[in-house]
């Protein structure tokens, strides 16, 4: 009876890990997403520092711990000393913990060697130029757009001295403060 409660475990786990990952291959390149929390996505699960990554109750690890379970299950079963349920099921719990533990970790510790923080990159955007796409207006607030990395970024904008500066023309970012850039007219 236990041999096939360890083999529904065993099959469900991997069922559910080989649809996701068709699935994801198929449907998971959209940028749709669900914010959970302090913005974890739903399919992540939930990350209480607000970084990507997963919590230990997040489908992905679940699923390794039933996937494990059930095989450890299976492996103890044919065990003489453990094929007991009171000996195969501890042993398969700690085994299934066990695994699920380290897929936490394997993924945590991939989605924070991928994270960077955009800090570093509007700090060093200081000198570098842009165009005006929204006017700027006397004392007002316009928009720029710049490139950066490969990558075309929009970002609203004041002139340095509070004077207007036309649509088009080519600016010096010169500060960053909070969301508004300054920036100097070249022209």
């Amino acid at each position: 009876m236990e041999t096939l409660l360890y083999a529904i475990c065993l099959a469900v786990g991997l069922l559910f890990t080989i649809l996701s990952a068709v699935a994801g291959h198929f449907f998971g390149g959209t940028d749709g997403h669900a914010d959970v929390g302090t913005g974890g996505h739903a399919e992540a699960g939930f990350d209480h520092s607000g970084m990507p990554g997963i919590s230990f109750f997040s489908p992905t690890v679940l699923a390794s711990f039933v996937t494990a379970f059930g095989a450890f299950g299976l492996v103890f079963t044919r065990i003489p000393p453990t094929s007991s349920v009171w000996a195969s099921a501890p042993l398969s719990a700690v085994g299934g913990g066990l695994v699920a533990w380290l897929v936490f970790l394997l993924f945590n510790s991939m989605f924070k060697s991928t994270q960077s923080s955009s800090e570093s990159k509007v700090a060093s955007l200081a000198g570098q130029t842009a165009t005006v796409i929204t006017p700027i207006p006397a004392n007002g607030v316009g928009e720029i757009a710049y490139v950066q990395g490969g990558t075309r970024y929009t970002a609203p904008a004041r002139a340095e001295g509070g004077l207007p500066v036309a649509n088009g023309q080519t600016v010096r970012i010169c500060r960053v403060v909070g969301t508004q850039f300054y920036v100097q007219s070249l022209s």
